[in-house]
């Protein structure tokens, strides 16, 4: 991904970059500096300190919502903003939980390990599946990650490998551990109780010294604000490719989400897919997604549309602006891969702020 220039570092193949800050740590001369957007997109963070808390006291933020996405990033994340919270002792609260843990992805995982070694009185909340995003992945999706370290368990030695081997190598860990997670509860706010919080599920709650939010940031899809939008036979994830079988289908979408989920449908018996993006180019996916879709674009098999924007859905058709007109094709379903919104509101309902992030640490 980095090369030297004429005796200067520079990005030769940035697209390679998965985000693990290996090479951060890697270099000798502390050159290296891992930041968040760019200087025209930015990304909204929440205002964490080194120690993971956030400006209100006694709640944490650890994982993808604090802005690092990775797994091993994830699961040392977790781990140490548990040490973090042992550190400042929330049973003095008093309260009958010395401290809630929301969500059960890798992060959320880590730390409720590390709560459970250290002998704290702790809940794991989690409003959907057990191993987070991954979850939710399509079927056979290959994960990158890297070798890690688990309270409890040990040594992870995973880099590459699928959706399935995944969860099934969490479920072996929740089952050897002993780990306990509450399920279906989504949390709805977090208020603080004399020197505790009050967390509060749809279904539950809870009083504890400290908090730790390891959600993520892919709860709520980006949307498309375009009318038809509602209409059922628009998702924004894809689970399972064969149910678009004889199907004409649109993605969303410039990512390495929208390139796996066009790939994997056209690769279905019978179904044209088309692939819109806006921008003039797939720079952010991994390499072996943009050669995947490559092929079948060759072959026929799937439509790119780059420079185009979905203009209106309806139920039979999809009218997109493409190269200076509206271009109306013919549709059986939509999927939009365009990313997550921060819960933004959730978290300013707590008091905790957010920063917007130019390219900027």
């Amino acid at each position: 991904m980095l090369g030297l220039v004429n005796g200067k570092a520079e990005l030769v193949a940035p697209s390679h970059c998965i985000g693990h800050g290996a090479c951060a740590t890697a270099c000798p001369m502390q050159g290296i500096e891992l930041v968040f957007g760019t200087e025209k997109r930015g990304v909204d963070i929440p205002a964490v300190a080194s120690d993971f808390q956030t400006n209100v006291p006694g709640i944490y933020i650890a994982g993808e919502l604090g802005g690092m996405g990775l797994i091993r990033n994830a699961i040392e994340q977790g781990r140490q903003a548990m040490v973090e919270i042992i550190k400042a002792a929330p049973g003095r609260a008093g309260a009958p939980l010395d401290v809630v843990i929301v969500g059960a992805g890798p992060a959320g995982i880590s730390a409720s390990l590390a709560a459970l070694q250290a002998g704290l009185k702790a809940v794991t909340l989690e409003q959907d599946s057990f191993g987070g995003t991954v979850a939710h992945f399509p079927r056979g999706k290959l994960v990158m990650t890297a070798p890690a370290d688990l309270p409890i368990y040990g040594r992870v030695n995973l880099r590459e490998t699928s959706k399935e081997e995944l969860l099934g190598f969490w479920a072996k860990v929740k089952a050897d551990t002993g780990l306990k997670i509450t399920y279906s509860e989504r949390l709805e706010k977090i208020e603080r109780e004399g020197n505790a919080f009050r967390v509060v599920t749809g279904k539950s709650t809870f009083l504890a010294g400290a908090v730790l939010l390891a959600i993520g940031r892919r709860g709520t899809p980006r949307t498309l604000d375009v009318p038809g939008e509602d209409l059922e036979k628009v998702v924004y994830r894809l689970i399972e490719p064969e149910q678009y079988r004889n199907q004409r289908v649109l993605v969303v979408g410039g990512g390495d989400s929208a390139l796996e989920a066009a790939c994997s449908v056209a690769e279905e018996s019978k179904t044209e897919v088309v692939l819109s993006y806006r921008g003039d180019g797939f720079s952010r996916a991994k390499p072996k997604n943009r050669e995947r879709l490559k092929q079948l674009e060759g072959s026929g098999a799937v439509r790119v549309m780059l420079g185009s924007d979905v203009r209106q859905i309806e139920h039979r058709h999809v009218v997109l602006a493409y190269e200076g007109k509206n271009e109306r094709i013919e549709n059986d379903a939509v999927i939009v891969c365009v990313g997550g919104v921060l819960p933004t509101p959730l978290l300013k309902s707590m008091g905790i702020s957010i920063e917007t992030k130019y390219g900027t640490a």
